[in-house]
Formats: structure tokens, C-alpha cells, sequence
């Protein structure tokens, strides 16, 4: 087989893969097969990490055991102030700034939610706790002792993860905001205190009739994210 064909096919399936996958904020609740969830984290599993450490651990919930989550942590944190593990961005400024509105904008937009109605803004966010009505969440955590490198390492894997499910037919959101409630999430799964949580990953099967989960966001062109050095 020609190795030229053999690349183009592969860069291809990627490409799919990236262009295709989009953040479901709306999902079904039909839950995903036992069998899926595992060729899913077996793909996973593959992600590269700095000396081989393999620093993620995940845990998963299905069934009653999502409810339960879905309905304490609502409560959890709409009484506790968020204390994440690792800091959140001090601000957004330039082009970050204008590339978080734009997200901001389209996704308020479609649900109708006007600039300044608090009310619904906060209840959008309040969504996120609800894990967006997903039968199954994955909550992410690195060893303590092994820093921003383990969690860099666990930000690979998240995007492997996510590739993985678009790969099987399978929604996902990636979600920073369930990680800064880490406490709380510690006592609720008994999660060692060495354990950091770095995010959270909603995931099951989406509904595509949703208004939520009709926008795309855009890409930055190359020349404004790469400088080439040729001497």
C-alpha cells in the first residue's frame, strides 16, 4: 500500500475527528454501553505523558450514582464559594478576551439569552453543575507531587478522551467549572487528599434538536498563532 495514501487517509480521519467534534451542551439521557465507555478509555489510555506517568486517574459515574452527583453538587455549590486546586486565568485581555466573547455570544444567542439578563446567564451556568443533563460524568485528577507537568499530561488525556468518544459516536463537554468545587468532589468520591482535580468530562449521547448545541466556534488563522523562525 502506498505510504503517501496510507498518511492521507489518517490525516483525513483527524481531521474529521477535530473539525467535527463540538462542546454538547445538551445531552440525552440514554446511557452509553459499558462496552463503548471502555474501547473509549482504552483509546484514552493511549495518550503520551512526561516520562510515561500516566498521571491521570478518572471516576466515572452511571446510573443513580450521576443523579446523586447531579442533585449535591447543584446544592454544593450554590452555598460554597469555588476554591479550585490549580488558578483559573487572573484575566482575559487582547484576543483572548475577544475569542472568549465571541464563545460567549454564541452560546447565550442561541438560547435566547439577552446581554445583561443575569437571571438567565446565571442559570446557564448553573447548567454546568447539572453536567447539561448527561448520563455520565468523568472527574480527572493528577498526583499532587508531580505539578503543572501532571497536569499538563492530564490535558493531553482529556483531549484524547474527547477524541476517542467523537470517535464512537459520543458527545462530550469538557468542563473546567467542575473543578472548582475540588472538596467537595474529593469527599463525594473519596478521592485521596495527594489527588488534584484538574476538570470534569460530561459525556453520553447528544441531543441534536437542541438549540445549544447548534453553534460552531471558530479557529484562529495560522499567521496570528505561529511565528517561523527559517535563519
Amino acid at each position: 500500500m502506498n505510504p503517501t495514501s496510507i498518511g492521507t487517509d489518517l490525516h483525513e480521519a483527524l481531521n474529521r475527528l477535530l473539525t467535527e467534534r463540538f462542546t454538547c451542551r445538551q445531552f440525552r439521557p440514554d446511557p452509553v454501553a459499558a462496552t463503548t465507555i471502555e474501547r473509549l478509555l482504552r483509546l484514552a489510555q493511549r495518550t503520551p505523558s512526561w516520562c510515561n506517568t500516566q498521571p491521570w486517574h478518572l471516576h466515572i459515574t452511571e446510573g443513580a450514582a450521576t443523579e446523586r452527583l447531579r442533585t449535591e453538587l447543584l446544592a454544593h455549590v450554590q452555598s460554597h464559594p469555588a476554591s479550585p486546586d490549580f488558578p483559573f486565568p487572573v484575566q482575559y485581555t487582547g484576543a483572548y478576551r475577544q475569542r472568549r466573547r465571541e464563545c460567549g455570544l454564541q452560546l447565550y444567542g442561541s438560547l435566547g439569552i439577552a446581554k445583561g439578563d443575569q437571571e438567565q446567564t446565571l442559570r446557564q451556568l448553573l447548567r454546568n453543575f447539572e453536567l447539561f443533563d448527561a448520563p455520565h460524568v468523568a472527574i480527572i485528577t493528577t498526583e499532587a507531587d508531580l505539578g503543572v507537568y501532571g497536569a499538563v499530561d492530564c490535558g493531553l488525556y482529556i483531549n484524547s478522551f474527547l477524541l476517542a468518544a467523537q470517535s464512537l459516536g459520543v458527545a462530550a463537554a469538557p468542563q473546567a467549572s467542575l473543578a472548582t468545587y475540588p472538596d467537595f468532589l474529593r469527599d463525594h468520591f473519596d478521592i485521596p487528599d495527594n489527588r488534584r482535580v484538574v476538570a470534569g468530562i460530561s459525556f453520553g449521547y447528544p441531543d441534536l434538536d437542541h438549540p445549544v448545541n447548534a453553534f460552531r466556534t471558530t479557529r484562529e488563522e495560522l499567521e496570528n498563532v505561529v511565528t517561523w523562525h527559517t535563519a
